[in-house]
């Protein structure tokens, strides 16, 4: 009776352990739970801290030992494939990646990559902005020079453009009017072809007159002579095919003289209409003969 009452104990001592294996599920249950929670709570806010914590967690969450207080059913619960369980796991050690630095410098990589190239597009264009000016006035000239306008007509390269100045005097106007000439014709003519090849560059048309104040006529003063002068110019060029969104007509009066205006040919110079190619690329100050 006693043996067999001893291997009652036995035996039920057997059925205490195995119920109490259903520890090991929960304690795995709570363990991956911590996990996924310090997983959560570290990348919520990024910081070399929180890496590490992460760190120490998931190399005890994975090392394969059982939370403090749970060695008895640890012992109790162990089964033949415990035997092969690693006793730790090694993980990597995570590190923050640091793109702060790396992402300035690629900006700035960037920006200056695209600096270089938009300099290099800029002189490109500014290039042959500049050789259209030059062959724009070399075919002037020559077409002044074989007509026998090369004393009325000047044309300069500067700052602002290409500039074509043309005096007035028996060659666009007759003194104190607004009405084209009909020497005009041929030279506005040119004018407007050659500055039809391009369709980007707005044009300006500025009447200038000297000094002498106008009595009796059309005109009140210099300031209503020079603005219908220009008017003139670009309603002819408008009729030969230059665009209007291009031109702009300006008048001067006796504001801007290229000469004095104490002798009669510096007057002369003075009356004129300057024709401007406006520069959009680039901004030195360029000037030939």
């Amino acid at each position: 009776m006693a043996r067999g009452h001893g291997r009652r104990r036995r035996h039920g001592g057997a059925e205490e352990g195995s119920n109490e294996r259903w520890l090991l599920t929960y304690a795995d249950m709570i363990t991956l739970l911590m996990a996924l929670f310090m997983v959560l709570f570290s990348i919520s806010s990024v910081n070399i801290s929180k890496y590490q914590t992460l760190q120490k967690s998931l190399k005890a969450a994975f090392s394969g030992n059982i939370l403090p207080g749970g060695k008895a059913v640890a012992q109790q619960g162990a089964t033949n494939n415990s035997a092969h369980t690693p006793s730790s796991v090694e993980l990597q050690a995570i590190e923050p990646v640091k793109t702060e630095g790396s992402s300035s410098l690629q900006n700035s990589t960037m920006r200056g990559s695209a600096s270089a190239a938009s300099t290099a597009a800029q002189q490109s264009q500014a290039q042959a902005q500049a050789a259209e000016f030059a062959r724009i006035k070399r075919e002037l000239e020559a077409y002044a020079a074989s007509h026998g306008f090369a004393k009325s007509v000047q044309t300069t390269i500067e700052a602002r453009g290409l500039v074509i100045r043309v005096l007035t005097d028996s060659l666009l106007f007759a003194s104190g009017q607004a009405t084209l000439s009909n020497r005009a014709d041929g030279l506005l003519g040119e004018i407007a072809k050659l500055l039809n090849v391009d369709q980007t560059h707005p044009i300006s048309v500025e009447g200038n007159t000297d000094n002498v104040p106008i009595h009796g006529g059309p005109f009140p003063s210099n300031w209503e002579l020079s603005t219908a002068r220009a008017s003139t110019v670009v309603r002819f060029l408008i009729a030969h095919s230059v665009g209007a969104n291009r031109l702009t007509a300006l008048g001067n009066a006796e504001q801007h003289p290229v000469d004095s205006n104490v002798t009669a040919a510096g007057r002369a110079r003075n009356r004129r209409v300057e024709i401007v190619m406006r520069r959009i690329h680039g901004s030195e100050s360029e000037s030939a003969p």
